[in-house]
């Protein structure tokens, strides 16, 4: 991806440094749009007078000096020491090389065959130069460039040019600066890695690959803009690697990717073996289990084995060369295409239930999920920001219920929902060296959970109160405004959690993505409450419900035109910003009441887009390297080449959602074996067990197996205890007995809390890991 280069980041790379061009009127257009960037106080052109052929000089306000020498046969004296220093340097000190030498030469050669002595000369000169250049013990800049012969637009030129200048030459031409510049060494390990050209020279051959007949007027000189990218490219070729090569990787033309640090690497190689080992264990357990030796079954083996492997190619397509990526870029055109041919796919998959499946009920929460997810293609701000702030909403209201319903404030729920939430983004957050509130939906959906899990589970016992269920939800509400009114809280704790666990989190990133839609989740709670006591009630029985159904779809309609329009008409996305917190719940209520206002709309979901909303939380996260790339900032090239861009979107698209559908399950499956206790048990003896009681040798040895207790059921009321000791044995067993009886309650004791201990230790076992890996943690 090409770096736009503003005139702060162009001095951060060459402040107080010399950049030189030689050369003729192509390189002196050039020039002149380089320093212009650089410092846009600087001409952009030069001058229409008899001084366009001379040298210039001018001084940016970072110091930095830039010169350009008029040579465009690169025989003068000036260029011949800009060009071979160390011959031409006179003096015992060490001369000063430029930071960037631009040389360009060769339509003069064609112009004026009959005096500069035409292709031969040129290639006796660019021979001579180059051999110099490459064998010299000091090189002429730290970046030094030739630039391609310009093509030229033959119907354009003049006449005097159109009969010198011809189109086979200047490709030969090229050819020949090419195979002269052309490293020997490059091979498939330079470019899977992605490294920098490790020749003397660089030959942007790409300049020719950007001309168009239509932007240029003498069929030699281009236009600014055309002019301008090729200084931007300059500009990349000499300072993107001097950039830290931290992400977002948004940076990647002309630059080596970073080699792994030591803690990444581990983490990579443990990844990779794990996913080796597991793909081995889904051959081998049906042979282990048919031969009674089975521990886990084969599908915990195949769930680690694809979220292991899909890590991996995560990684070859976004740290590595593997692929190419692009710049995103927004058109209206294919944006309006896309959206219709979504929307056509969703209607076409349209189902109905055989009954009214209820308010905001799963199928339509996960197709809401599903086409919102589609609709994030688009590069318009103010929908998008809707769109996350219902995610949030549908968190508010999902959890609430749950909790209103289960009443289930265990520990083992707590890891279950945040060991899913968070188990792909933490992988991905040590493999790819990014930072975890850059995924930032991750961390909002679960800092919301805790604080509804907090809000509900204070006075649990009173929450079917709704006037105190009400009260408690708006002081949490107004507590966490407090809170967020003020950086000072958040710097002081984000200032703990560098101390202690060396994570370095944006106090003022997080405080924006949190404010931004701080109440939205609060106003899902509080809809989860009123659907709760409006079914508790039967409000819906009511004879003034239809007709208050109907006021409902018509304030809703209203409610969507007048933000449409408001939204429209905002000046910038900030302006937006400053109203979005109070006025997001609008059109998402709105939509909440038009899209339940009859049981057929209740009961009818779109196939294709629940598909994509059950694993919408994978898309979400997946994206930043999958589907786009550089964390977000580009697009993945899986086909290189513009013209195969829409087979390349079409191509990508399909992986990345079957990805994202088979991560989804995996990090399900192993939520599930990390997390949930049931079917599982503790063997104490060899013999077969069979159910989850004891066997039927209980009687002579207490403990055979112990079911584990399931979250919620009451440990005693299993109805299976311990045979009592006969009081009727001899007295020399009594201290035997005694101590089988001691033992059977000790292992029952545990076994009532075994399954909740187990995932602590887990939890804390992984919560270790990541506080050693943070604290050894230095990046690449």
């Amino acid at each position: 991806m090409l770096h736009s280069y503003k005139a702060a980041d162009a001095s951060r790379c060459l402040a107080s440094r010399h950049v030189a061009f030689v050369g003729d009127s192509v390189t002196r257009t050039l020039y002149f749009q380089f320093i212009h960037i650089v410092d846009p106080k600087l001409p952009s052109a030069p001058p229409q007078d008899d001084r366009k052929h001379t040298d210039f000089s001018f001084v940016a306000d970072s110091n930095v000096a830039l010169d350009f020498v008029w040579d465009p046969f690169l025989n003068t004296s000036s260029a011949l020491a800009l060009i071979n220093p160390h011959e031409h340097h006179i003096g015992n000190s060490s001369p000063q090389v430029p930071a960037l030498l631009v040389v360009g030469s060769g339509l003069w050669y064609l112009r004026y065959a009959n005096t500069s002595g035409g292709l031969p000369a040129w290639e006796a000169m660019v021979d001579e130069h180059i051999t110099a250049v490459s064998a010299a013990p000091v090189k002429p800049a730290e970046t030094t460039v030739f630039l391609p012969v310009e093509d030229v637009v033959a119907s354009k030129l003049s006449p005097e040019r159109y009969s010198t200048m011809r189109s086979p030459d200047i490709d030969a031409m090229n050819s020949d600066l090419y195979h002269r510049i052309k490293p020997s060494h490059v091979g498939s390990l330079w470019q899977f890695s992605g490294a920098v050209d490790a020749a003397p020279v660089l030959f942007p051959l790409v300049f020719n690959q950007m001309l168009d007949d239509s932007q240029t007027e003498d069929g030699l000189h281009f236009s600014d803009s055309v002019v301008k990218t090729q200084a931007n490219i300059l500009l990349n070729l000499r300072c993107n690697n001097e950039w830290s090569k931290i992400p977002p990787m948004d940076k990647t033309c002309c630059r080596a990717y970073p080699w792994p640090s030591t803690m990444q690497f581990i983490v990579l190689t443990i990844i990779a073996v794990w996913t080796c080992v597991s793909v081995r264990l889904c051959r081998c357990t049906p042979w282990l289990q048919s031969a009674g030796k089975g521990g886990a079954n084969s599908k915990n083996y195949l769930a680690l084995a694809v979220f292991g492997a899909t890590v991996c190619m995560i990684y070859l397509a976004d740290r590595t060369g593997l692929w190419l990526k692009e710049q995103k870029e927004f058109s209206s055109l294919p944006f309006a295409f896309l959206f219709l041919a979504s929307l056509l796919v969703g209607m076409a998959t349209l189902h109905r239930a055989d009954k009214d499946l209820g308010f905001l009920n799963r199928d339509q929460s996960d197709e809401w999920k599903g086409w919102m997810q589609t609709s994030k293609i688009s590069g318009i701000y103010n929908p998008i920001r809707v769109l996350v702030a219902a995610y949030l909403f549908m968190t508010g209201y999902g959890h609430t219920t749950f909790y209103l319903k289960k009443a289930d404030f265990s520990f083992l729920r707590v890891a279950q929902v945040m060991v899913r939430l968070n188990l792909l983004t933490l992988v991905l957050v040590y493999t790819m060296n990014t930072n975890y509130l850059s995924y930032y939906f991750t961390p909002l959906v679960s800092m919301w959970f805790m604080i509804i899990y907090g809000t509900m589970a204070i006075g649990s016992q009173l929450n079917g109160n709704s006037l105190f269920l009400v009260c408690k939800i708006l002081l949490s509400m107004a507590m966490f405004a407090i809170f967020m009114r003020q950086n000072w809280p958040l710097e002081s704790l984000f200032t703990v959690l560098k101390q202690l666990f060396n994570i370095d989190w944006s106090v003022r990133e997080w405080h924006f993505r949190v404010t931004l839609d701080q109440y939205i989740v609060y106003w899902g709670m509080l809809t989860a409450v009123a659907v709760v006591k409006i079914r508790e009630y039967h409000l819906t029985d009511h004879p003034l419900w239809p007709a208050l159904v109907k006021v409902g779809c018509g304030c809703s309609v209203l409610t969507l035109l007048w933000f449409t329009g408001f939204e429209l008409l905002q000046e910038s996305k900030f302006t937006y910003n400053s109203w979005h917190p109070y006025i997001s719940f609008l059109p998402i209520t709105a939509f909440v009441i038009l899209r339940n206002a009859t049981p057929l709309l209740r009961s009818s979901s779109s196939r294709a887009f629940a598909f994509v909303g059950k694993c919408s939380l994978e898309t979400f996260i997946i994206q930043f390297h999958l589907w786009l790339a550089g964390d977000t900032k580009g697009i993945l090239l899986v086909i290189p080449g513009t013209r195969w861009r829409p087979l390349n979107f079409v191509l990508t698209s399909l992986v990345f959602i079957y990805v994202s559908h088979q991560v989804a399950w995996a990090s399900g499956e192993i939520t599930s074996w990390v997390c949930d206790p049931r079917d599982q048990t503790l063997p104490t003896s060899n013999r077969e067990v069979p159910g989850h009681g004891y066997s039927e040798h209980a009687t002579t040895e207490c403990v055979e197996a112990v079911r584990l207790v399931r979250p919620g059921e009451d440990p005693t009321s299993s109805g299976e205890d311990c045979p009592e000791t006969d009081t009727s044995v001899h007295s020399q067993h009594w201290l035997k007995n005694l101590t089988r009886a001691a033992q059977c309650q000790s292992t029952i004791i545990k076994a009532w809390n075994h399954g909740q201990l187990e995932v602590k230790v887990r939890v804390g076992l992984a919560v270790v890991f990541m506080w050693i890996a943070n604290m050894l943690w230095t990046n690449s």
